[in-house]
């Protein structure tokens, strides 16, 4: 759904790029800064006199923030590479797995929803990979990509909500699953029906 959005402040982020490229950090030195705060809110939501939630939830944003970054100085350097994208991808699952563990550790949330969120958030990714490897586009395609699940959980910690935050992201991408399953199975299946009839 984010994706949807970037698309039209595709400038800003350019600039952003700009502005970031010019401290000599390469895109995926700052890949290595956003997993960096996506662990330590792990850390900080797994031991909760670190600073609590509240605190955890800022440096998720922060994760979230580098994680734009680092794709923005790819572009405004031309430094943008699959191996890169690779990169990127698995840290952010990396990081993401780390956060609901942090807060499963911390009692801030029922372990059976931190699995949920874990299992389908991971399942998410992986119908997109799938998906696409098969010639079907699923980029954006849902209502929770990782940056909406985040961003929830980030939002509700901030205020207290962690555990309600952790059952967003379960009920959210459990839907975004489906969405894409759906969608990747009605694509697949028209591009055999309409193989048959080449044929």
């Amino acid at each position: 759904m984010l994706n949807k959005l970037r698309a039209t402040l595709d400038s800003a982020f350019l600039s952003t790029g700009r502005v970031f490229s010019r401290l000599g950090v390469t895109p995926t030195g700052w890949t290595f800064v956003g997993l960096s705060f996506a662990l330590l809110s792990a850390v900080v939501y797994g031991k909760p006199g670190l600073g609590g939630q509240s605190l955890a939830g800022l440096l998720v944003l922060a994760s979230g923030f580098f994680d734009i970054v680092d794709g923005a100085v790819a572009r405004a350097t031309g430094m943008m590479t699959k191996r890169g994208a690779f990169l990127d991808s698995t840290l952010d699952r990396l990081g993401e797995v780390a956060i609901y563990l942090g807060i499963m550790v911390g009692g801030y949330s029922n372990p059976e929803w931190v699995l949920l969120a874990i299992t389908f958030s991971l399942l998410v990714s992986y119908t997109r990979a799938r998906g696409e490897a098969l010639g079907t586009k699923l980029s954006g395609v849902g209502i929770g990509e990782r940056s909406e699940r985040l961003l929830v959980l980030a939002v509700l910690s901030l205020v207290g909500l962690a555990s309600y935050g952790v059952l967003v992201v379960a009920v959210v991408a459990i839907l975004t699953f489906l969405q894409r399953t759906g969608t990747a199975w009605m694509n697949l299946s028209k591009e055999a029906e309409s193989g048959r009839v080449l044929s």
